[in-house]
């Protein structure tokens, strides 16, 4: 069956709010036109739900999960087991969003472009999270961890995809921020997942299968998808479609830039964080210092962060739509990171742990909501904002996969955690400088 071939009806559009949408939408007239009317309270919800149980089916799995499973294997060989499977899960997710969101873009479905790989990504990442639940060895916990990635990468490239599709550029920054807060509240609804099921890894894969589907609902039934016609998607040429995942930094200058700023941002914020237990026991002697034991530091400094990623993305989404500017803030924003990296450096100590933490959610946040907005102004074409999104989120992915071979180089063998934290301030600077490249957004 072809993507043309997907069953489906035009979704109804729900009644507007006129409190909550002062502007009233008829959604664009095509599925590749600009959006200029406002979207709805319940589509931006809508959204906000998919980011919340896509990063709950995530992070649950990889903050505790995969761990206690790797240990339920072989607790001598835990870090390496759970090393094969998280990085092969990373290597999927580099390749799955650009692709997913390259189907999402030739998909003519009477559903729209978007919601049946939101449907299928859930669908898919649900169904092999249940299954890692009774997974008998660790090839078979590998590749289910893989199926997972693809799927959550899948709905996301779609869900992400949307934003441009139907938001128009002065509402951007705030929905942008909206689903960041989604992404921060999925990632802590995941945290609680794990501890909550306190070692029970099979149920707690249930359970974050449970919340990725049921975050799907809303946005399922009241998504205003308009779909593509077919006369309007070009025809299928295999090598076309595999060059075109490579976009000329020379034609396209300003997405280039836009993606290497937020490839440099990611690197610097995943330096912050990656090492954080270490960090704690092995600089601020937590425990020694404080009677607090490290993990429970963890926990801590990742509350206090996400609470701030929520407050702050929210916040800096609507300033920046109501400045109409994206440079100035997403510059400040880096600039925040950075400071909150100087701060772990020369400050290792509890107050510092903590003033660095609140800091760094202060900046990650705001870059997150409007960085978004830019990105989302520079990508080259209407009918690619699917893979051209995903390629963008490479961005976001590949620093998960190179950050720890960089953070082991400064803490092991080049100055320790001060090198470290210098290091990616340094490096979330240089993504300040490079956002005064891009040129056609202000």
């Amino acid at each position: 069956m072809s993507l043309s071939d997907l069953p489906g009806s035009l979704p109804e559009r729900p009644v507007t709010d006129p409190a909550l949408d002062p502007a009233p939408t008829q959604g664009p007239t095509t599925a590749l036109a600009e959006p200029v009317d406002r979207v709805r309270s319940l589509w931006v919800t809508g959204v906000v739900l998919v980011n919340v149980g896509i990063n709950a089916a995530f992070f649950g799995p990889i903050q505790v999960l995969l761990g206690q499973q790797a240990i339920h294997f072989d607790e001598s060989q835990k870090e390496a087991i759970f090393a094969l499977v998280s990085g092969c899960g990373a290597a999927v997710s580099l390749v799955a969003n650009p692709i997913f969101g390259a189907f999402s873009d030739r998909t003519t479905s009477r559903l729209g472009r978007r919601v049946p790989w939101v449907l299928f990504g859930a669908i898919l990442g649900a169904a092999a999270l249940v299954a890692l639940a009774g997974a008998p060895n660790v090839a078979v916990m590998t590749i289910l961890w893989c199926l997972v990635q693809a799927g959550c990468n899948g709905a996301y490239a779609a869900i992400t995809a949307a934003i441009p599709d139907r938001v128009p550029v002065p509402q951007r920054g705030a929905v942008g921020g909206l689903a960041a807060m989604g992404q921060t509240v999925g990632i802590l609804a995941g945290a609680v997942i794990a501890s909550v099921v306190s070692g029970n890894f099979a149920f707690g894969y249930v359970v974050c299968a449970a919340a990725l589907l049921a975050g799907v609902v809303l946005y399922l039934f009241k998504n205003d998808d308009v779909p593509l016609l077919p006369e309007a998607r070009p025809p299928f040429k295999l090598w076309a479609f595999v060059k075109g995942f490579w976009i000329s930094p020379v034609k396209y200058p300003d997405f280039a830039w836009a993606w290497l700023t937020r490839f440099l941002v990611n690197v610097g914020n995943h330096l912050v964080t990656l090492y954080l237990l270490f960090f704690l026991k092995d600089a601020v002697h937590l425990e020694e210092t404080q009677g607090i034991k490290p993990e429970f530091g963890v926990l801590i400094l990742t509350g206090l962060y996400a609470v701030m990623v929520i407050i702050t993305s929210v916040v800096g989404g609507a300033i920046s739509d109501r400045m109409g500017k994206r440079k100035p803030l997403v510059i400040v924003s880096s600039v925040v990171i950075s400071l909150a990296a100087l701060i772990l450096a020369f400050e290792p100590t509890w107050t510092g742990a903590i003033a660095g933490a609140a800091v760094l959610g202060v900046g990650f946040g705001a870059y997150l909501a409007v960085d978004f907005a830019l990105i989302s102004q520079v990508l080259p074409t209407a009918l690619d904002r699917g893979r051209d999104l995903g390629v963008i989120n490479i961005a976001n992915s590949l620093p998960q996969v190179i950050a720890p071979a960089i953070a082991s180089f400064f803490v092991v063998l080049w100055g320790g955690y001060v090198s470290l934290y210098v290091a990616a301030a340094v490096i979330g600077l240089l993504g300040a400088v490079f956002v005064v490249k891009i040129k056609g957004v202000a």
